[in-house]
């Protein structure tokens, strides 16, 4: 607790909880208004740590849409109980990060989802070619409170230490101006959830090191690479029986699966048949892409540029983590096909033919076929597929617009 409560400990926390940004907890108190009188409170804060006697506030429930579908709970703590999250953290990471397997990946310093599925694809290339997916219940709700403080008590004597973690743990949550108590569960929101969860989940990556099994563990997204089906069977079941009999977690089961890689996706990725496996982005997740380019080019909601603005802004996320795939011709026509879609929205937003004539004609189109297409009765998607609309806005005009290159570095 003493180097949790070190000034410069906690100032880093500040620091990092400051640059992390985030909405204020029950309190109301934003970053901003903390920073108003952060020095006066420190002092305070550091002889409540050492004393044991700091008292977290409840968490602010909020909930935010599945990349799946359906909603994810989380748990705002206020900016000084993130604070205090975050010291903790930075003293509990360098004492159990190196002790966990390293077959996980998930919320690990220097350890990435690309390092994860890469992992992945190494086993099916080594003709590990059967799959046991486990998905696991609502993991972050289901914690043990007991296993997880038995486990972290193995690893921290410093019983002050323990305490506030379990007060942490236990602090209840504020939902619909209720305060429900939390008796289980690691409450995603606050920056000690991930460690915690890995601290957990660490039980079951050592039981499958155990059993001589390779595997791959993202948070509470674990694969196991079996030869045959039936061995994958046989690890399916005995793997149920020990996540929900001694971890005391819930497998579900309408998730989980022992199938073909190529058949699942892993972290928004899956698989190309065979041996030689390339990465490639997961027919859901190119789905929902496309889903949200047809949100952000939609007609009617904003002028072109800012369309360009917010999609640009998607897509440098999007492909910053999906161009880790093998399969450029995806990326290739995603892009023209997003190419297409701002020439449609170009065609809708230009409205009458006289206008779209104009247009045309300035943009350097021959008059006659310039009167042409603007005459057409067509609909704005075929227009967008035209020969003259793609002379007029070629691929490097939308990239002089922001509009990044799909397939760059592949």
């Amino acid at each position: 607790m003493e180097q949790v409560a070190d000034p410069a400990n906690l100032n880093a926390a500040w620091q990092r909880v400051r640059e992390n940004g985030g909405v204020p907890g029950i309190d109301g108190i934003t970053i901003e208004a903390f920073l108003e009188d952060a020095k006066p409170r420190a002092e305070a804060l550091r002889k409540e740590l050492l004393e044991g006697s700091y008292r977290p506030s409840p968490l602010r429930r909020v909930t935010i849409p599945k990349p799946s579908g359906g909603e994810r709970k989380l748990g705002v703590p206020t900016v000084q109980d993130r604070v205090v999250q975050q010291a903790i953290l930075q003293v509990l990471q360098p004492i159990l990060d190196p002790s966990f397997s390293e077959h996980s990946y998930g919320f690990r310093p220097g350890r990435s989802a690309h390092q994860a599925v890469a992992a992945a694809q190494e086993y099916i290339q080594q003709d590990y070619g059967w799959i046991v997916d486990l998905d696991l219940e609502a993991f972050f709700d289901r914690v043990s409170h007991d296993r997880l403080m038995s486990r972290l008590g193995q690893r921290i004597a410093d019983k002050r230490l323990r305490w506030i973690i379990r007060r942490f743990l236990q602090a209840g949550v504020i939902e619909e101006g209720l305060r429900k108590p939390t008796t289980e569960g690691t409450p995603q929101g606050g920056p000690l959830s991930p460690i915690l969860s890995n601290l957990v989940l660490d039980e079951l990556d050592k039981e499958l090191e155990r059993r001589g099994l390779r595997f791959v563990r993202y948070a509470d997204d674990a694969n196991v690479y079996v030869r045959s089906e039936r061995a994958a069977v046989q690890a399916f079941e005995n793997l149920i029986g020990f996540i929900e009999g001694k971890l005391k977690l819930k497998v579900n089961r309408a998730k989980s699966a022992v199938a073909r890689p190529w058949e699942r996706k892993f972290l928004g990725f899956s698989f190309t048949p065979g041996k030689n496996a390339k990465r490639r982005i997961a027919p859901k997740s190119l789905a929902k892409a496309k889903q949200r380019i047809r949100e952000l080019t939609k007609a009617g909601r904003f002028d072109f540029l800012t369309i360009m603005a917010k999609l640009k802004q998607y897509l440098i996320g999007w492909l910053g983590y999906y161009r880790f795939c093998q399969t450029p011709s995806v990326l290739k026509e995603l892009e023209e096909w997003t190419r297409r879609r701002l020439r449609s929205l170009i065609w809708k937003q230009w409205k009458r033919g006289t206008t779209r004539f104009t247009e045309l004609v300035k943009r350097g189109a021959n008059r006659q076929e310039a009167a042409k297409l603007a005459g057409s009765s067509a609909g704005s998607w075929h227009i967008s597929r035209t020969p003259l609309l793609h002379q007029i806005f070629p691929g490097g005009w939308f990239a002089s617009h922001g509009l990044p290159q799909f397939h760059a570095n592949l």
